[in-house]
């Protein structure tokens, strides 16, 4: 089988099982892992897949976002641990916008008993903060449904009336070339927003969302250090800090 059809033969298996492990791989084409793994290498560099530990997925640029309740079920230890580190880089007293997203979630338990401001955009935020007695101002807004985030023109005008030493954002994508991205617009200009209000920014990211390119662009990875986990393969580790300062987690 020449290259180019084995590869066509391996994005064709991706589109029925949308991943596959490096073993199917070479059951499927014939061809010796070397060679499989060379393909995928080539894939990945020209977009059309995202290899993942041990095998790949079908490179999506996605439009439709999970609801919260679907993300909170996803590779949800690791995000606890991404969200303590990310906590454990604030200092008392600071003042903090904390964006919608179930890792930004996370970080909630971590941050009382501090002396923290936080502004949010997350209606399933406003709850845990008010219990564990955080100081908290909600912008406002259109709620989106399913991930109950507040988005549109007043979340804009209210978040402007604040400037923070931190801000916190969950990210559907994270990518060397197309920078951060997430599936809806209305979200990208609102967290834009907060990095152009905040002295320090992070991008709290999950092994899964490195390489994944979504809908809307919220800027270039530059603009935030990245917090991800351990599981993150160390071609993708080397490859984000040619762009931007990454924290490891480990998990």
């Amino acid at each position: 089988m020449l290259h180019t059809e084995r590869r066509e033969t391996i994005i064709e298996i991706l589109k029925t099982k949308d991943t596959a492990s490096i073993h199917e791989l070479v059951e499927l084409t014939g061809a010796s892992e070397a060679t499989v793994r060379r393909d995928l290498s080539k894939l990945e560099s020209d977009e059309q897949i995202k290899r993942i530990h041990g095998g790949a997925s079908l490179s999506r640029r996605r439009r439709n976002e999970p609801t919260i309740a679907e993300k909170s079920s996803v590779n949800q230890w690791e995000k606890k641990k991404i969200a303590e580190a990310a906590a454990s880089l604030l200092e008392p007293g600071e003042c903090l916008f904390l964006d919608a997203g179930t890792t930004t979630l996370e970080m909630i338990p971590y941050l009382a008993d501090r002396d923290l401001v936080v502004v949010t955009n997350g209606i399933p935020h406003v709850p845990l903060l008010l219990e564990r007695g955080i100081e908290t101002y909600v912008i406002g807004g259109k709620g989106k449904q399913g991930t109950g985030a507040l988005v549109g023109i007043k979340a804009i005008e209210a978040l402007r009336e604040f400037c923070f030493d931190a801000c916190f954002l969950g990210i559907n994508g994270v990518h060397p070339v197309h920078g951060y991205t997430t599936p809806d617009p209305d979200e990208a200009v609102v967290k834009r927003t907060a990095l152009d209000l905040a002295e320090r920014s992070y991008v709290l990211a999950d092994h899964s969302k490195i390489g994944s390119i979504t809908f809307a662009n919220i800027g270039e990875l530059a603009l935030a250090e990245v917090i991800t986990s351990d599981r993150l393969r160390d071609d993708e580790r080397t490859n984000l800090k040619k762009y931007t300062d990454v924290k490891v987690v480990s998990t």
